[in-house]
């Protein structure tokens, strides 16, 4: 007689390993908690006034009114409300997405990164120059952040060619990615999200983010060129061993760049120029450049020889890899959907206001940075802690007597720099996996170039307020 399966209990459980909450986790649990904070919190208002046409809050108007707690449903209604509410900055991420996945799948932008890199061989300081402004570039625009973790592959194979390690190739892909992620002078998921939650005019205050641009991408030029020149002249003092001593075969540094490759390129950058100005000559809003991201995209396949349906497609491929980033808008907004609702989003901008009312605007506005770079452990999503952060940065800003200007860079600054070396990012850790550098070698190389960034961010923001930098 055969016995059925039978499982021993021998009274021990394999222990699971722990696992860091994914983003929409943590998202959903501050969700819960602003649930419960409406029946603990008092509900409360300030009076507004329409100043040059943005709502501002009366510094010392706050009052308690009358609010209703959230109900079980409200938890879900919030959820799609947040995404409707959202709808235009998910299509945003959405559309940019597929637009530049057109690009990168024509090739132009490999392409263009390898014509570089062999244009500029046997010349090391250039080639970490070249590569390293290209993708910062890309980051400033949005054109490469999370995208950036298959070209670490690419940094791989250059760093081995230089005879140099694993931490150049990260720092010159990702490390540049984020140093022009920072400021985000172009950059729709961040500066153009902040900006119109803001109500200021998008991609406004550019002047004085390029310079900081220059001013950081220069520095982390120069920081990983400093690294890399003690690597020639003694490889053993290398945090994690230099990368095989052979030179990379030449066809891992070949790719076509073709004359259709240089169109498109020229194409995107001229593309982006003409939203700038759009954006000034003709107030063009979030939704327009969600609509100009389509037209980029099939103007892209259409010079890239790809048939309708391969633009439709690659477009379509672009959308799917971000969707995962584009939802997260719209839970966030959930939360302050709850907030505003049950009316305690001015009673927590009021506390907020407190311990800052007793110091000077600069101070204020460095605590801003700060209390962003904490908030971006939790919440690794720039546009995702935008729409946390920016609707109560923005009345907070009006409050302690800074342009709400300062406060979206507070922000930008607080979520950029964290990303380059907090393990809850992603990107990074998912870079440092194709790299093969461990986190903790990682940090320890990332730290003072870290804090040389902080400091470059002390002495903008600071700028930024005693200018009044504008509009608002």
């Amino acid at each position: 007689m055969s016995l059925p399966d039978r499982t021993l209990n021998t009274g021990v459980e394999k222990k699971r390993k722990w696992e860091m909450p994914d983003t929409y986790v943590i998202l959903f649990a501050v969700l819960l908690l602003a649930v419960i904070s409406t029946y603990l919190v008092p509900s409360g208002a300030f009076e507004r006034e329409t100043v040059d046409g943005v709502e501002r809050v009366i510094p010392g108007t706050y009052s308690e009114v009358d609010g209703s707690p959230a109900g079980f449903m409200d938890i879900f209604l919030a959820l799609q409300e947040g995404m409707i509410q959202s709808a235009g900055l998910i299509f945003l991420v959405l559309f940019a997405g597929g637009a530049f996945e057109v690009v990168e799948r024509s090739g132009a932008i490999k392409g263009g990164i390898l014509r570089a890199v062999n244009k500029t061989r046997g010349k090391e300081f250039w080639l970490i120059s070249v590569v390293s402004i290209l993708f910062a570039i890309g980051g400033a625009v949005g054109v490469i952040a999370n995208a950036v973790i298959p070209f670490v592959a690419i940094g791989v194979i250059i760093a081995r060619a230089m005879k140099l390690d694993a931490i150049v190739a990260v720092s010159i892909t990702f490390g540049a990615t984020f140093a022009g992620f920072n400021v985000g002078f172009l950059n729709p998921y961040t500066v153009g999200i902040a900006q119109s939650i803001a109500d200021i005019p998008l991609f406004s205050g550019m002047l004085l983010r390029i310079i900081a641009f220059v001013v950081i991408v220069g520095i982390t030029i120069h920081y990983t060129w400093s690294y890399a020149k003690k690597l020639l002249n003694d490889p053993a003092k290398s945090l994690v061993g230099v990368l095989d001593e052979k030179q990379a075969s030449e066809d891992e540094l070949k790719a076509p760049f073709t004359v259709r490759h240089k169109w498109i390129l020229a194409f995107v950058g001229a593309a982006l120029l003409f939203f700038i100005y759009a954006t000034i000559e003709f107030k063009w809003t979030i939704n327009h450049m969600a609509a100009f991201f389509i037209v980029i995209g099939i103007v892209s396949g259409i010079i890239a020889g790809m048939n309708y349906n391969k633009v439709a497609m690659t477009f379509l491929d672009g959308c799917q890899k971000l969707v995962y980033g584009a939802l997260i808008i719209g839970v966030a907004r959930a939360v302050l959907i709850v907030m505003e609702n049950a009316k305690i989003l001015d009673t927590a901008v009021n506390a907020l206001s407190i311990p800052l009312e007793g110091l000077s605007p600069v101070f204020a506005a460095l605590g801003m940075f700060v209390a962003n770079g904490v908030l971006n452990f939790l919440v690794p999503s720039g546009s995702g802690q935008a729409m946390i952060a920016m609707p109560i940065l923005s009345p907070l800003a009006d409050m302690v007597g800074i342009t709400r200007q300062v406060a979206v860079q507070a922000y930008q600054f607080g979520d950029g720099f964290t990303n380059s070396i907090f393990p809850t990012s992603g990107p990074l850790m998912a870079s440092l996996a194709v790299a093969g550098v461990p986190w903790i070698k990682w940090a320890k190389w990332m730290l003072p170039l870290l804090l040389i960034w902080i400091v470059i961010a002390v002495i903008m923001l600071s700028v930024g307020v005693l200018i009044g930098w504008g509009p608002v």
